[in-house]
């Protein structure tokens, strides 16, 4: 009987066993999705719209002619520095693995983009697209600040803060509540910038008010916008971006963003109608300043929301929105004398608290995965309200130290004169005509 060599089942049995090797490691390694990588990509251009030229024109049409230049000019240079910024350290600190600290701020593994590379993945998209996504909220969330301290504060002390305060302030909360860190552990949602970008903000601005001090003729002399069709362009634009903001924040193009969408189209509109018809009530008039305010109140507050509400709760959180910053800017602040120029803290820490606060109450536990007090999850409230507290907190200390040290390095105010003449020929040499 002739005998058979075993080596070739052997052999055979070789190269199944290495195929089904390499198909098991294909199948674990991250893939790229080209459709979630395009509306990651789109997402990014529409979050930049926002602050270039959205936000530039929101806050120009406001101030007055002689400092609409000096304005833009705020958004268009932070929009330059957080880039590099964000580039050097911001990424590393929000995002990379802090070791021993790590409940705190990240480390410094992706210092200058290091081990970022064409081939890193991050879930179903390019690491590029996911930190270029981040970069863009980095760029906005200084940009608004600036709206509390409009027309006063020098070109180059501003330059300073900024780039301080996004390192100690703005890359360390990014940890917290989207790397990994304490408030990420506690379980306080926040989709895409309740407490990260919004109440942060706006507590910033608070603190530049206070410090800066009052503007020269606040509260008798005329300080009527410039130019409002350019801040409702600017708000409209600010609304197209804000789909980008909170739909992107899914990092999928997938039903998470589509409701994500919806929600944020029903809160604009709600707090828009909620503050036009309050200041209608209250004032006599419907004002263009005063309706969009009230939609970027909307959006504010839906932003920690977005990703975790339905329709109804979107609704709910878009009137509550509208009214109650309404009522801080228009009867509180006044009462209590600090000079927000543009509402940055009555806007978007006041609306960020508003939605931090009930997407706890009304998150579906269907739609983001952890129910809300209406769903018998009462502690979620208590849980929203740490992570605005803990915010808060941070934002007021370290924002304080950090003007005091630019006040040393460069001074922080403009002097009298320039103030009185117009930041726009004394700190830039250029006017509209």
């Amino acid at each position: 009987m002739k005998r058979i060599s075993p080596w070739p089942l052997v052999g055979a049995a070789g190269l199944l066993l290495a195929a089904s090797v390499s198909a098991l490691a294909q199948e674990e390694a991250p893939a790229i999705d080209s459709g979630d990588t395009a509306w990651m990509l789109t997402s990014t251009a529409l979050v930049l719209l926002m602050t270039i030229p959205g936000l530039a024109l929101f806050y120009a049409g406001m101030v007055r002619k002689k400092n609409f230049l000096a304005t833009v000019m705020q958004s268009f240079a932070i929009t330059c520095l957080m880039t590099i910024i964000w580039m050097v350290a911001g990424y590393s600190l929000a995002f990379s693995d802090g070791g021993s600290v790590n409940d705190y701020v990240g480390g410094l593994s992706n210092f200058f983009l290091n081990k970022v590379s064409v081939d890193s993945v991050n879930g179903s998209i390019p690491e590029t697209v996911f930190l270029m996504f981040q970069m863009t909220f980095a760029i906005i969330t200084p940009a608004l600040i600036c709206g509390a301290f409009a027309d006063r504060m020098k070109f180059s002390a501003m330059l300073w803060f900024m780039a301080l305060w996004s390192i100690v302030v703005y890359a360390p909360v990014t940890h917290w509540v989207w790397g990994g860190g304490f408030l990420a552990e506690a379980g306080v949602l926040d989709f895409a910038g309740g407490t990260v970008v919004h109440i942060n903000a706006g507590v910033a601005g608070l603190v530049c008010a206070i410090v800066l001090g009052k503007r020269i003729g606040y509260g008798h002399d005329n300080m009527a916008p410039y130019n409002l069709a350019f801040a409702l362009i600017g708000a409209s634009l600010l609304w197209v971006g804000w789909f980008g903001f909170n739909a992107g924040s899914a990092a999928a193009a997938n039903r998470s963003a589509g409701m994500a969408m919806l929600v944020t189209q029903i809160a604009a509109a709600a707090a828009a109608l909620a503050w036009m018809f309050a200041e209608w009530i209250g004032r006599g008039k419907a004002s263009v300043l005063g309706i969009v305010s009230g939609a970027v109140a909307g959006l504010v507050a839906i932003t920690p929301a977005s990703g975790f509400v339905g329709p109804t709760g979107a609704l709910v959180i878009g009137i509550a929105a509208g009214i109650v910053c309404f009522w801080m800017v228009v009867w509180v602040k006044p009462r209590i004398g600090y000079d927000d120029s543009l509402d940055a803290f009555g806007v978007h820490a006041v609306g960020g608290i508003v939605g931090a606060i009930l997407t706890g109450v009304f998150a579906v536990e269907a739609i983001g995965g952890t129910p809300g007090l209406l769903e018998g999850n009462p502690g979620q409230v208590g849980i929203q309200v740490y992570g605005i507290l803990a915010t808060i907190l941070w934002s007021v200390i370290a924002s304080f130290v950090i003007l005091k040290i630019v006040d040393v390095i460069v001074g922080l105010r403009v002097s009298r004169e320039v103030e009185v003449e117009g930041l726009d020929i004394n700190l830039h040499g250029e006017v509209i005509q």
